[in-house]
């Protein structure tokens, strides 16, 4: 099958991954990065904020006319064209688009329809209905797209890469930076008190380790500065750090409706014991206290990880069920993006 994706290509970026994906499932891949063609438009914050703040709607023409160039040179049209988040893509490139090839798909992990992004998806949602197949995480969101005009949703579980995640054979490869009793790889989200809660879990005796961005502007930063150990981390380094470490917590974003996250397949496949907020969806995915750890607040939290830094029986055993439970749940990239080519192809 031939596909013309629409995405980030930046080979640190999970929409890079995704392409990968779809090309070792034996797909013939066209990558167009629409972000690369805007880096004038959105090369400072006050150009950045204002396309976001207006939906990206003073920049449609400008993306029209980059489509209608880029397609010019395809001799072969392709057989599904794969838009990845979806914000930049209003009616009128999608007109383009649906002229090329009439299966379109739209792949978006972010909540489109909720209120956190504010304007983001503005001009997004207006063509939504023009989608062959829209595509969510979120099971609780399908009837709000159907409101918005769309035919097809599909639903998904967020998803680990085979490769990129891939544990480390040996442990003892894993390098020593990357060792832990207590791990957060994320970033510091305003309004979500992520700091709050790693501070407080800091304050009950839990060593943690933090790497990513924005945790400098936290009013807790003289505390979490001792802990921080670096920016963000991707590809093998993630890997190591969530293997490396004993206990590797997943926070949600409540902002984003978030059930479950990315966090929830990647850390049980990398070999990391997940240790997350207690919602309908993490009790789906995994049986607690055998699979994964789950906590309602940060004490409960405290004392999981209490409980478990020192028993290595127990947590071997936990995190040992996790990673054999997210591999028979099928989320890794390869196997849910075939389910949702099968189900444009049904749908279409």
């Amino acid at each position: 099958m031939k596909i013309l994706y629409l995405g980030t290509t930046s080979q640190a970026s999970t929409t890079y991954h995704r392409a990968q994906a779809l090309k070792r499932l034996g797909h013939e891949v066209i990558c167009l990065d629409p972000k690369a063609e805007l880096t004038t438009s959105l090369n400072s914050r006050i150009k950045q904020a204002l396309h976001y703040r207006t939906g990206y709607i003073f920049l449609q023409n400008h993306i029209t006319k980059w489509l209608k160039r880029e397609i010019s040179s395809i001799t072969k049209k392709p057989d599904v064209i794969w838009v990845d988040s979806g914000e930049l893509f209003g009616i009128k490139p999608l007109s383009v688009l649906k002229n090329l090839c009439d299966k379109t798909v739209l792949y978006c992990v972010d909540d489109i329809t909720g209120t956190r992004d504010g304007n983001r998806f503005r001009t997004a949602k207006k063509a939504l209905h023009t989608y062959s197949l829209c595509t969510t995480p979120r099971k609780y969101v399908v009837d709000e797209f159907f409101k918005l005009g769309v035919k097809n949703v599909h639903t998904f579980w967020r998803s680990y890469d085979e490769l990129i995640h891939e544990p480390f054979s040996n442990r003892e490869d894993i390098p020593h930076e990357f060792m832990s009793d207590v791990v957060f790889v994320g970033t510091l989200i305003p309004g979500e008190n992520r700091d709050v809660f790693l501070h407080q879990l800091i304050q009950q005796g839990i060593n943690v380790s933090i790497w990513g961005s924005g945790w400098q502007r936290s009013p807790f930063w003289s505390v979490l500065k001792a802990h921080w150990q670096g920016p963000p981390l991707s590809g093998r380094d993630y890997t190591a750090a969530v293997q490396g470490a004993k206990i590797c917590l997943g926070f949600l974003s409540k902002g984003n409706r978030d059930l479950h996250t990315r966090r929830s397949a990647e850390i049980p496949f990398s070999g990391g014991l997940f240790c997350a907020q207690r919602t309908e969806e993490h009790l789906e995915m995994f049986e607690e206290g055998t699979e994964a750890i789950f906590w309602d607040d940060v004490e409960e939290c405290a004392s999981q990880c209490k409980k478990l830094i020192d028993n290595d029986s127990l947590r071997e055993s936990i995190r040992s069920s996790g990673m054999k439970k997210v591999r028979s749940l099928k989320c890794g990239n390869e196997y849910v993006l075939k389910d949702i080519l099968d189900n444009l192809k049904i749908e279409s």
